[in-house]
């Protein structure tokens, strides 16, 4: 059983599964490399003078297995809430977890079989998005959403950043207490 399994490796869900895994939490991320940061070229993402989409996406997925996240290629086709753990369904295997994170981006495609609400998106071409509160969790136990998909603006730095939040949210909530990530520089 994982503590964390995210849907989609995109700015949101590389960050969430970045954060989680260095956590020490044991995270899978499915993805299906649909992510529209593939066409972007971005020089307005913090801290990096100018970065291609594919490049951005490479390098975040990278820092997360770097800290032991594990990837694997495919769609999420469903997700079942059970008694005491939550089932993510690909088209060929099925992923049992404490946690769920939703970084599908465009994509709610999951949510009327899942029984997760969804309202009106506010972004241009954001048709749908999951209903979240303010910590990222949707209306069903365990299952939480990040980024575009949840209602943040389509830039890469804010769908990372609302990754990153949700996955502290979430590593909060496995540890009973707040979490806190701070590297120091070594003397």
């Amino acid at each position: 059983m994982y503590d964390v399994v995210i849907v989609g490796a995109g700015p949101a869900g590389a960050s969430a599964a970045l954060f989680a895994a260095k956590a020490g939490k044991k995270v899978l991320v499915v993805d299906s490399d649909q992510s529209v940061t593939k066409r972007a070229w971005l020089e307005n993402h913090y801290g990096v003078a100018e970065i291609s989409g594919p490049d951005l996406l490479e390098t975040g997925k990278k820092q997360a297995a770097k800290f032991g996240a594990e990837f694997v290629s495919g769609k999420a086709s469903g997700i079942s809430r059970g008694e005491a753990s939550v089932q993510v369904q690909t088209e060929g295997a099925s992923y049992e977890t404490q946690h769920v994170i939703l970084a599908t981006g465009f994509l709610v495609d999951l949510a009327e079989a899942a029984g997760l609400e969804t309202t009106p998106g506010t972004e241009p071409r954001v048709k749908t998005i999951f209903k979240t509160d303010a910590q990222g969790r949707t209306n069903v136990a365990g299952v939480w959403a990040a980024g575009t998909c949840a209602g943040v603006s389509v830039h890469t730095i804010i769908t990372a950043g609302d990754g990153a939040k949700v996955a502290i949210n979430v590593i909060s909530e496995l540890n009973g207490e707040r979490y806190v990530d701070h590297d120091v520089l070594k003397a």
